[in-house]
């Protein structure tokens, strides 16, 4: 069952939420009940459980938070979405650590949202996540674009060199989270033309997802940032 974007839909978005606080499972799913074209699928305390019921409800999008009891989210995610390759997985954790953000994404999740969101932001980021979009908290991701405009010379990474000039350009409007319209309205070009530089770039990059490539962007300036801070004055 594919994505179904919003309340007029005839097949509501099938939810499955995954953390080991019954609280937390008990309050996400009365927040879902106050939603139309929502429904609560199935749940989950662990691993585990979560692999299992998933494969079990098929939902369209699991809510999954990333630290559980007999593991990782991560693991999980990157479980699920190998079984289910059409179900959408939204981490959902306390704290912006780029670490698991970056893990969570290269397992396949399609956004990361912090606790601390408002219900109604996360009704949103789980429609948006069921209809096919990437998702990542803006404050996960702030300042990537920017960071991305040093240059690719002073990154060093492989990968990166692979890139036109345009193509790079391109990346740093993808890891700040525009859409290909977006994109095509700052670099002046045509949306066609920016699907077309998104498709080239992501195979030279070895990715599928405009999330992965945005955390793989938001980890080489890390790094980066990390070597200029530890590298002695000349």
């Amino acid at each position: 069952m594919q994505a179904h974007v919003g309340p007029s839909t005839l097949m509501p978005l099938r939810v499955m939420i995954v953390d080991d606080h019954e609280v937390v499972r008990n309050g996400i799913k009365a927040l879902l009940a106050e939603e139309e074209g929502l429904t609560v699928a199935a749940e989950a305390g662990g691993v585990r459980e979560a692999v299992d019921r998933a494969e079990w409800a098929r939902p369209d999008v699991v809510v999954m938070d990333i630290r559980l009891p007999d593991g990782s989210g991560i693991d999980a995610t990157r479980e699920i979405r190998a079984r289910l390759p059409n179900t959408q997985v939204l981490m959902l954790t306390t704290f912006a650590d780029d670490e698991a953000l970056f893990a969570s994404i290269m397992a396949g999740a399609a956004g990361y949202v912090l606790k601390q969101v408002k219900g109604g932001d996360l009704v949103r980021a789980i429609r948006a996540v069921g209809a096919g979009q990437n998702l990542l908290d803006p404050a996960v991701t702030r300042g990537v674009l920017d960071r991305l405009r040093r240059g690719k010379h002073l990154l060093g990474d492989e990968r990166l060199a692979r890139l036109s000039a345009q193509e790079e350009r391109i990346l740093g409007e993808v890891a700040d989270g525009k859409t290909n319209r977006e994109i095509g309205v700052d670099l002046k070009l045509a949306e066609k033309t920016v699907k077309n530089y998104v498709s080239a770039l992501f195979a030279k990059l070895g990715m599928e997802r405009r999330t992965q490539a945005a955390a793989y962007a938001a980890r080489i300036f890390e790094e980066h940032d990390h070597g200029e801070r530890e590298s002695p004055a000349s």
